[in-house]
């Protein structure tokens, strides 16, 4: 069964060029709209597999409809211009509001490949209300908490293009018992702290915006700042983070490459390394590092990742024990976190 689209694009022109380049490519398109308030009762009729947004026009209520789709109906989200680039403030604030990805819509087969790798993506499910009615004798979580204990493990991860929803999608299945997670996700300045802030407000676990010195702590995730390099540190006999600035590595700030050299120096094999969507080849190498100080290490798959080029640089260089669908990963930290470092005898055997 062909994958179903709903296009959105202000322009008339817009909207037929989109129809005719997804439709040649074998999508159903149930439907189109000028402005995505429109959108809604169109949608409502018949709910697409994604939805394609063009962004160049500055008046869209986009970040008001991304609120009310995850909200009500988690959808992937493709959102495309000409005139603006994924580092745009404008693109920015609607991948932390909720949208899958971005890209350039002057290449058409960059256009389909992300469609496509979105549509058959499993949109991240609404996270229970803390306001709302519970069940008789079921305790929730508190949100945004942490033990407070130092972690043993540390649990680094990797993330870029489409890396939004792929993360939370990760981190509603984990509780505050998690190991503590350092994470670098590409994005700029000013917009990490508002990511960590809805994310903490959302999810069982401490999400913050880290800041230099912050311990590493079971039930807690740091985020490192845009513009700024995070590694990790022994701080006397636990681990914390620091901040600095830097230059950029791999042409980003933050960089996975620093943030996973920095663990494999520093937690070897009481280190989790994962790798996840996105594009290009930062965190290969520092993977490989993590994998050969004995940590265990694991990148996302090709099918679930919206682009598949940071886990298939790690895969090619050797650096991964395990390939992963997104739906896995959060078990699989679960599991791993509780076994001793990297059997080197079996991995040597596979």
């Amino acid at each position: 069964m062909a994958q179903q689209l709903f296009l959105i694009d202000p322009a008339a022109v817009g909207r037929l060029h989109l129809h005719q380049t997804l439709a040649a490519a074998g999508f159903d398109i149930t439907g189109t709209a000028a402005d995505p308030g429109f959108a809604w009762p169109k949608l409502q009729a018949r709910w697409p597999d994604a939805i394609v947004l063009d962004i160049d026009w500055p008046r869209l209520e986009v970040r008001s409809f991304l609120k009310r789709l995850t909200e009500e109906r988690p959808t992937p989200v493709v959102l495309c211009a000409t005139s603006l680039t994924r580092v745009d403030p404008t693109v920015q604030q609607a991948l932390a509001a909720g949208a899958t990805l971005f890209v350039n819509r002057d290449s058409p087969d960059a256009l389909v490949a992300a469609v496509r790798q979105a549509a058959r993506t499993p949109p991240p499910q609404p996270s229970p209300s803390c306001t709302g009615p519970t069940t008789a004798g079921v305790r929730r979580p508190a949100l945004g908490s942490s033990t407070g204990r130092p972690s043993t493990r540390v649990v680094a991860i990797g993330i870029s293009t489409g890396g939004v929803q792929s993360i939370e999608a990760v981190l509603r299945q984990l509780g505050p018992d998690t190991p503590g997670i350092v994470l670098v996700q590409h994005m700029p300045e000013k917009f990490t702290a508002s990511f960590a802030a809805r994310l903490n407000s959302q999810y069982a676990l401490e999400v913050l915006e880290a800041r230099d010195g912050d311990a590493v702590l079971d039930g807690r995730v740091l985020i490192a700042p845009g513009g700024k390099q995070m590694s990790l540190r022994r701080h006397g006999g636990h681990f914390a983070v620091e901040v600095r600035e830097g230059p950029p590595v791999n042409h980003h700030r933050p960089s996975v490459d620093v943030l996973f050299s920095s663990v494999a120096r520093c937690a070897g094999r009481h280190a989790l390394g994962i790798i996840m969507t996105g594009m290009g080849g930062d965190g290969a190498r520092g993977l490989r590092e993590m994998h050969e100080a004995g940590a265990w290490t694991a990148a996302q798959d090709e099918a679930t990742s919206i682009v598949f080029g940071m886990p298939a640089e790690a895969i090619r260089l050797g650096a991964v024990d395990d390939v992963l669908a997104l739906n896995r990963i959060a078990e699989w930290i679960q599991t791993i976190s509780r076994v001793p470092g990297r059997d080197r005898t079996k991995a040597a055997a596979r």
